[in-house]
């Protein structure tokens, strides 16, 4: 990977007011490019807002369409890329917690949340790829919160190449304090085990749905140490240099860097033999 410089946002996000979270989106792109960042994430879900109630479906956007057309100017327009979350609804009418990389030039990427919560199984489809994105010199993977439950994704990213992981959260209840608890506990894990960045950030306050958010965003070296954290239910943002030495001083060294002495033949094995 090259050095890059990152921003994690935390955001306040109604639901059913997409065109509101656009708006109040480009002025935290903005700020994030004034802070020299190339590239900016937002929480799961910031556009249209989260909830598991039927309505949502009526917040549901298109892919490509009209949303996909503003983050792209808005990328153009800053040169920076963005990572934003949405609900995403197919020609089939599926319904997807879904997030857009927008890059400059026009380039749009796509990943749909994989594991889908017990509460949301009525509302949400699983998406089925595990894509993987570069951008920046670095090559990057997404999870939305509940992923992060699930430790072989983030293996499964990691061998096949990544450098970080973006961890987009829409975690409500509970306390900053408690939330911080509970991320450190799994996602400390995924960065140590994988020897990868991990980049996590969480809706904040009510989103007029039912629904208050505790906010929070962390920022994980490959070693499971925190380089940046945010730990207030304001809105704001995280901003930090990823440095590639970082990575290497890691994965250069035989007693911490562990995905090369995994044993996939024996899992396979234990699996068929079920």
């Amino acid at each position: 990977m090259k050095d890059i410089r990152i921003a994690a946002a935390v955001m306040n996000s109604p639901v059913a007011k997409v065109q509101q979270n656009l708006t109040r989106m480009a002025q935290w792109v903005r700020t994030a490019k004034k802070q020299g960042a190339a590239l900016v994430c937002f929480p799961e879900m910031n556009l249209s807002g989260y909830s598991v109630k039927p309505e949502i479906k009526d917040s549901a956007e298109p892919v490509p369409g009209t949303v996909t057309r503003v983050l792209l100017e808005f990328a153009e327009r800053e040169d920076i890329v963005i990572l934003a979350g949405l609900a995403e609804k197919d020609e089939s009418e599926h319904i997807f917690a879904s997030h857009l990389v927008a890059e400059p030039g026009g380039k749009l990427g796509l990943y749909r949340k994989l594991h889908i919560a017990p509460p949301e199984h009525n509302i949400f489809s699983p998406g089925k790829e595990i894509p993987l994105f570069s951008a920046r010199g670095v090559t990057f993977g997404i999870q939305l919160c509940y992923d992060a439950h699930f430790p072989e994704l983030s293996t499964r990213m990691a061998v096949n190449g990544v450098d970080l992981i973006f961890i987009p959260h829409a975690s409500p209840r509970g306390t900053p304090e408690e939330k911080f608890s509970s991320w450190r506990r799994h996602l400390t894990a995924r960065a140590f085990d994988n020897s990868v960045f991990i980049v996590a950030c969480n809706q904040t306050g009510d989103n007029a749905a039912g629904l208050s958010f505790p906010g929070i965003a962390l920022i994980l070296g490959p070693s499971g140490e925190i380089i940046e954290k945010k730990l207030d239910t304001q809105e704001g943002m995280l901003i930090a240099n990823l440095k590639a030495d970082d990575l290497a001083r890691v994965r250069d060294h035989k007693m911490r860097y562990f995905l090369p002495n995994r044993r996939p033949d024996l899992f396979d094995r234990l699996i068929h033999k079920e």
